[in-house]
């Protein structure tokens, strides 16, 4: 039944987003008839997604093990939040989650189809082909509703793709991959993450409905910022959310490791980045046309290459899934999207090349131009580095490997001028600045950015990037905190006091003001990013039970170890204390583990800990027994700081999604 009612959705989805490319395509130049002749595909292209995912979920639920996806991912015993996470866990179900987002996005831009709309109907014949693309996949080489045809005691040892086959059930499945079942993030990160690159396809769409129409100016723009900010809002909170997972769950000692599937979610998030900024300049002053669309296209081809690398198994990653008959079909898709988007930009290229030049790079257009530049230049070096690996194997057979100082060398001089722009960006008059004014303008932020540094040398700080990055982060939070001072004053003198002042700026431009928030949020994480990077410290002792170990000014005592059977696993584990530096006073209890989960071998591990205003004290076993343990013990200053910064960042593009009319100003004046 479950598999039968999922393979039948799937094929009414297949056939709704089908019908949907073909009726939107039709109508791109007139749009005559669209929301009418559209309604009908929309809902089955919907609705088949929702009914679809529906029965997985319900499969999943029901410990249907007929299922093979079911059988293979899930187990009797898998916590109910785990259970439902393990619907996109896995490869074919996080295909069909995909696909699903697709459908919902679809239907929002169809919300906002106008009459006659020949844009917004081009626009949804693209999308369907999108989605064409992911459920024609779920078809055939990715189906989630594959029928176990030979039951094992424990999974399936063989599947067919007919829905009406012999079906057996196992008794038990699998269970989800250890990983993916050892924090509650499981079930968030990774949707999270979908959402951000699926929302990347509204605005690809809006932009190749206008090259097929010979549209040029800023009316696809216009109607696709919000999906564009929605889009970065959701990669951001991916991103920062990815960060929190590995460090609180992989245990290895922190959040970031130029992880391939790290590299190719930053990629895309880079992309977007630059393409959100320079559509400030296109809707504000017209330039930047052909620079707009070149990155929006390939941001969405950055999202599917990602998607590339996470499916196909060309690179070795903790977050990939397994090798499968998806890559080949994913990787023509991705050339099919670059060449045709690509052949269809350079058709059209003098329709949207004639825009205003630059008069002035010291203008706030030319602070723009070097953001792109940065943000443009430090995803060529990452994705150079991510593919690299591969593309030597694939001609030489030898796989070369790309570390960290690659990518540390690399991104620390592109991050430090791009907090300089960052700062300095929104006091910069629009066309040609007077360097007078600009001065003005950043002597205050400047001598405060300075004082701070100069205080962070006096307390012993000697790593230069970490100081740069201090001063440059305080720079920026400085310039922000000027410029809203300045508009209140300048509204104070109607006669309202400063709160009211403070709430009639900040509605009077509310996009303007969340990309300050999210600018400052930056601030925030590149203090943290600095001082957890260049100020942290690690240690590895031996421990005894109650003899007190000192370490990064505590001291570490072993109080015995634990071991406590749990519905899906079997944590082993130690209780240790953290002592002051004087070895008597209890601080804090923390309790590092390694977990077993049934049918999984390998013990993955678990850190704990210990999170201050000053640092965090973050505790793993290492090796060693139970009643001898030896632990690592990382002291990461000011890592909350990258934790709320992040917070800070999609706080600052939900504000400005949620702006729906943001009513632009004359600029800076003060």
């Amino acid at each position: 039944m479950i598999a039968l009612g999922g393979f039948l959705s799937l094929l009414v989805a297949t056939v709704g987003a089908g019908w949907l490319t073909v009726a939107g395509l039709r109508r791109v130049m007139t749009g005559e008839g669209a929301r009418e002749a559209l309604q009908l595909p929309l809902r089955l292209f919907l609705w088949g997604g929702i009914v679809a995912f529906a029965f997985l979920e319900l499969g999943i639920v029901l410990h249907d093990f007929s299922v093979e996806y079911i059988a293979s991912n899930t187990a009797t015993e898998t916590p109910f939040l785990f259970l439902l996470a393990s619907g996109w866990a896995a490869l074919e179900g996080s295909v069909l989650l995909w696909g699903l987002l697709v459908a919902v996005f679809a239907w929002l831009v169809y919300r906002s189809l106008g009459e006659n709309d020949g844009l917004g109907a081009g626009a949804l014949g693209i999308i369907g082909a999108v989605g064409l693309f992911w459920f024609a996949t779920m078809v055939t080489v990715a189906n989630p509703f594959r029928v176990c045809t030979v039951a094992a005691e424990i999974g399936c040892q063989a599947s067919s793709w007919f829905p009406l086959a012999a079906s057996q059930a196992a008794a038990n499945g699998v269970g989800p991959n250890a990983l993916l079942q050892n924090h509650i993030l499981m079930a968030i990160h990774p949707p999270t993450l979908y959402i951000g690159f699926v929302g990347m396809t509204a605005p690809f769409a809006f932009a190749i409905s206008a090259l097929l129409r010979g549209e040029s100016g800023n009316g696809w723009l216009e109607r696709t910022r919000r999906w564009s900010v929605l889009a970065w809002v959701f990669l951001t909170i991916g991103l920062f959310l990815g960060g929190w997972w590995s460090y609180e769950v992989l245990g290895w000692g922190g959040y970031w490791a130029w992880d391939p599937v790290e590299n190719g979610t930053l990629i895309p998030w880079l992309a977007a980045t630059a393409f959100i900024h320079s559509s400030v300049i296109q809707r504000r002053r017209g330039m930047l046309q052909a620079w707009n669309i070149v990155l929006v296209i390939s941001t969405f081809s950055l999202t599917i290459l990602a998607t590339f690398l996470t499916r196909s198994g060309v690179v070795f990653s903790v977050h990939a899934f397994s090798q499968s008959g998806i890559g080949p079909a994913i990787l023509i898709f991705l050339a099919f999207i670059v060449l045709g988007s690509f052949a269809l930009f350079a058709f059209r290229i003098h329709l949207v090349a004639q825009a205003p030049r630059v008069e002035s790079l010291v203008s706030r257009e030319g602070v723009f131009l070097l953001n792109n530049l940065l943000l443009t230049v430090w995803g060529l070096a990452v994705l150079l580095g991510t593919l690299a690996p591969s593309v030597m194997e694939a001609i030489n057979g030898t796989r070369a490997s790309v570390g960290r100082p690659y990518y540390d060398r690399i991104t620390l001089p592109i991050v430090l001028v791009l907090l300089l722009a960052i700062g300095i960006g929104p006091i910069m008059p629009y066309r040609i600045a007077d360097p007078k004014v600009v001065w003005r303008r950043v002597r205050s932020p400047i001598t405060a950015a300075l004082i701070v540094g100069a205080w962070v040398v006096l307390i012993g700080v000697r790593s230069i990037p970490t100081i740069m990055a201090i001063i440059l982060s305080f720079f920026i939070a400085a310039t922000i905190v000027r410029l809203m001072w300045t508009r209140m004053r300048q509204v104070s003198k109607t006669g309202v006091g400063m709160g009211a002042a403070f709430a009639r700026v900040a509605k009077s431009e509310p996009g303007f003001w969340g990309g300050q928030l999210s600018h400052l949020g930056v601030a925030i994480m590149a203090v943290g990013i600095a001082t957890t990077t260049g100020l942290a410290s690690q240690s590895t002792i031996e421990l005894t039970p109650g003899q007190p170990v000192p370490v990064a000014g505590y001291c570490i005592v072993l109080d015995g170890p634990f071991e406590r059977q749990e519905p899906n696993r079997i944590v082993r584990g130690i209780d240790v204390g953290i002592l002051d530096a004087s070895c008597t006073t209890r601080i804090k209890s923390l309790a590092p583990s390694t977990n077993v989960y049934k049918n999984t071998l390998t013990p993955i591990g678990t850190p704990s800990v210990y999170t201050t205003v000053v640092q965090d004290i973050y505790v793993r076993i290492s090796s060693g027994s139970a009643g001898n343990p030896i632990v690592d013990v990382f002291v990461f200053p000011l890592m909350w700081t990258v934790w709320f910064g992040g917070g800070v960042t999609s706080l600052g593009g939900v504000l400005s999604v949620v702006s729906r009319r943001a009513r632009r100003k004359v600029s800076i004046d003060a």
